[in-house]
């Protein structure tokens, strides 16, 4: 019988998405654009269902290219740049509705954006973290605020991708994993 700590671990842990920033971040984005496209979008409107869409696609490709990662690095940083590709697009319609309502897009500089940025340093933030600028704001700021929370999970998303590059360069992918260990274990006999 083979002990079991000589065997390679083709399937490392994966999943645990629910604890990764850029995961945390999506889904309060995906949460406040459905509260905003609900205020201040109509319902019927192609634009309320793709940015509504759009939202989500950031947030479930997250989740998806988490539980992947086990057996398919390279599907995991393709669904990841999905994710980011969609909150790209969702941050396009944010700053589209600003311009074509004749509202101002705040610079990085402005108070209520630097408001919104330290929030994100809250333990424990959710949605309700948010809340006040997307409930109870005009359109002007709730919309302002979502730049900002976009910017924030794009710039976790892109910290990821780096990072998931690294790991597949440095470790390599589940095909080799497959290759090696079935390499080791003909050697063996």
């Amino acid at each position: 019988m083979t002990d079991r700590k000589e065997l390679p671990k083709l399937i490392p842990p994966h999943g645990g998405y629910q604890d990764l920033q850029s995961y945390r971040m999506a889904e309060i984005v995906y949460d406040a654009t459905v509260v905003f496209c609900n205020r201040f979008i109509n319902i019927r409107s192609r634009t309320h269902d793709q940015m509504v869409q759009a939202a989500r696609s950031g947030k479930q490709n997250i989740a998806e290219g988490s539980m992947a990662s086990g057996t398919s690095k390279k599907f995991e940083l393709k669904l990841v740049g999905v994710a980011r590709a969609s909150l790209e697009e969702l941050l396009l319609d944010f700053q589209d509705y600003l311009r074509q309502h004749g509202l101002s897009l705040w610079t990085k500089d402005h108070p209520k954006a630097h408001e919104v940025r330290k929030l994100c340093y809250q333990k424990n933030r959710s949605y309700m973290t948010y809340k006040t600028y997307l409930e109870a704001s005009p359109p002007e700021i709730a919309a302002n605020a979502m730049v900002c929370l976009i910017h924030q999970a794009n710039y976790l998303l892109d910290r990821q991708l780096r990072s998931l590059e690294k790991d597949f360069l440095k470790e390599g992918g589940f095909t080799e994993r497959l290759y090696h260990a079935r390499s080791r274990s003909r050697r063996k006999k």
